[in-house]
């Protein structure tokens, strides 16, 4: 199946795997995705819809196993202050569902800020745009898709 992510990775020319999963609708969490594909849950990043009161809406895309730091966020984006979009919000604005937002073709395109752990791996893994599908690719392919700003967002969940 091709998504609109897997065919964005496509035109760049940005090699991949896709890795495919059973969806559990109750249990979403990037933990479970990652025992489900074989990878750490450190290498599996999540993308979250945030908004700054100065910049709007933002992407952050984090490792599966911690939180984002939402003061380092509004740091590196140039906000006073973040928040996380309410759910209702999510598909709205960038077309995705619960367990399935990628910044890669999402209906707009949006800032996106991933954190500095990405650099840490050969390979990452991160949504295709559905539940069930996983992308797997090389962190610098990533960034340089989403043209993102890397730096340090998360802290250790609590």
């Amino acid at each position: 199946m091709k998504t609109n992510a897997v065919r964005l990775l496509d035109m760049l020319g940005i090699s991949y795997e896709l890795r495919e999963y059973e969806v559990d609708p109750d249990d979403l969490a990037a933990e479970s995705v990652a025992q489900k594909i074989g990878l750490p849950p450190d290498q599996v990043f999540k993308t979250l819809v945030t908004r700054g009161d100065r910049t709007g809406i933002g992407l952050a895309v984090i490792p599966g196993n911690t939180q984002l730091d939402l003061k380092a966020l509004a740091q590196i984006s140039h906000n006073r202050k973040m928040e996380i979009v309410p759910l209702k919000e999510v598909q709205p604005l960038t077309g995705y569902i619960r367990g399935g937002v990628t910044a890669l073709a999402c209906k707009k395109d949006y800032p996106v800020y991933v954190d500095e752990f990405i650099e840490l791996f050969d390979v990452i893994s991160i949504s295709a745009g559905v539940r069930g599908m996983q992308i797997v690719l090389a962190p610098a392919d990533y960034l340089r898709a989403v043209n993102a700003t890397v730096g340090m967002i998360t802290q250790d969940k609590t």
